[in-house]
């Protein structure tokens, strides 16, 4: 039996007003990431929307890529990466993520860490995250390290860059379907 087991990290872009501002800072073309324990995605987490309509009220949030947030911009395009981690990572950042369930009523958006990363300074609160740092500190606790930079400046073209990162698909997040390998990149 293998020790290997895999993630997958999704990144995103719906095209939302917020969206746009941060990409004509970045020109990166997806700046939302969330981080996934099955390529189905259906155990999907981030910081974002707590509710679709109010870009406002941000904090941890569970994602759903047939419902919520999605479901209201069904032109967002995507980017899924596969990282290839041991059995013990994955119950690591299991554990972690399962402090982030049971507090998710006390996490709040990191706007002001948005800020920071335009500046390079890292600006951190407790139970305060953005998105990327969020999936960036649940690596980290897990005792995987893709960059030498804190989680608070860990941007999601950061995913893009690193070496570890398998690509898996890249598209309208509409059409993907993860059992459907004509759809993989690099076919």
């Amino acid at each position: 039996m293998t020790d290997q087991r895999s993630i997958y990290i999704l990144l995103t872009n719906t095209g939302t007003l917020f969206t746009k501002v941060i990409q004509s800072y970045t020109k990166a073309p997806y700046n939302h990431a969330s981080i996934s324990f099955n390529r189905e995605l259906s155990e999907l987490y981030s910081f974002g929307r707590k509710h679709p309509s109010n870009p406002l009220n941000g904090g941890f949030v569970k994602e759903d890529i047939q419902t919520g947030t999605y479901s209201k911009y069904p032109n967002t395009t995507c980017v899924i990466y596969e990282l290839q981690v041991t059995e013990r990572e994955v119950e690591k950042m299991k554990r972690v993520l399962h402090i982030f369930i049971r507090s998710r009523q006390k996490y709040m958006y990191n706007l002001l860490g948005v800020i920071g990363i335009t500046l390079k300074e890292p600006v951190e609160f407790s139970n305060s995250y953005f998105c990327s740092q969020f999936v960036a500190e649940i690596l980290q606790r897990s005792g995987i390290k893709l960059w030498n930079k804190l989680p608070a400046l860990v941007t999601p073209d950061d995913f893009r860059q690193s070496e570890r990162l398998a690509l898996v698909y890249e598209g309208k997040l509409s059409e993907y379907r993860p059992g459907n390998n004509d759809q993989d990149v690099g076919k």
